[in-house]
């Protein structure tokens, strides 16, 4: 399987505030990342979400490019 890596286009601290916004269940520990830890993240959040890895990807991915609209 291919290794997962975002294409993020702001700080991880702003995707993950766009995120919790979107689904506030999500909690600053769900949401833990560092870099090269990828499939950890998806991994935590299918398990929480009941949605697949691409649509974890996906979701992230897109929460990326809100910037300024979030809020």
């Amino acid at each position: 399987m291919e290794k997962v890596v975002f294409k993020l286009e702001c700080s991880w601290a702003e995707v993950k505030e766009n995120i919790k916004e979107l689904i506030i269940e999500l909690t600053d520990q769900d949401l833990e990342f560092q870099p090269g830890e990828e499939d950890a993240l998806l991994e935590r959040l299918e398990a929480k979400l009941g949605k697949s890895k691409e649509e974890i990807r996906l979701l992230i991915e897109s929460a990326s490019y809100t910037k300024g609209i979030a809020g």
